[in-house]
């Protein structure tokens, strides 16, 4: 004779299979949280490197407009140098053009060669964008006036 046996069926989910669900779910926002930092960081140093672009050519611009100054080489300047305290327009202009470069970038200066012969005129902007206090990255952009 045969015994009749009760089958039971498993209800629910057990504990391992929630801790499992748990822990893929976490690494899924982890991962989700890291690609969104990245991304974040990305954009930070494409804004420098627009607001860099915008401002170099911002002082070429002054630059022809004052375009006897220029050649006459009054804009140049090394990075490093002393912000100009003169209330010529080359000195204003390189002033008003500093003080927007430590504004808009991390540590950020500027440089202008102008070479009387040629007329053209070469403009680097450097800043940190390791957060370390030093120049870290440039732009620089050679034109002629």
């Amino acid at each position: 004779m045969l015994i009749s046996q009760k089958k039971t069926k498993q209800r629910g989910a057990t504990l391992v299979e929630v801790l499992v669900a748990m822990v893929v779910m976490s690494l899924g926002i982890l991962g989700f949280s890291a690609l969104q930092i990245t991304g974040l960081s990305s954009n930070k140093v494409a804004m420098d490197r627009s607001h860099a672009s915008i401002l170099a050519y911002s002082i070429a611009d002054a630059m022809r407009a004052n375009r006897t100054a220029a050649i006459a080489e009054n804009y140049d300047r090394a990075l490093g140098d002393a912000v100009p305290t003169g209330t010529s327009t080359a000195e204003t202009d390189i002033s008003n053009w500093l003080t927007e470069i430590a504004a808009r970038l991390p540590s950020g200066d500027g440089s202008i060669d102008v070479s009387a012969v040629t007329g053209e005129v070469t403009i680097t902007i450097a800043w940190d964008e390791s957060k370390s206090g030093a120049p870290s990255n440039s732009f620089s952009v050679r034109s002629r006036l």
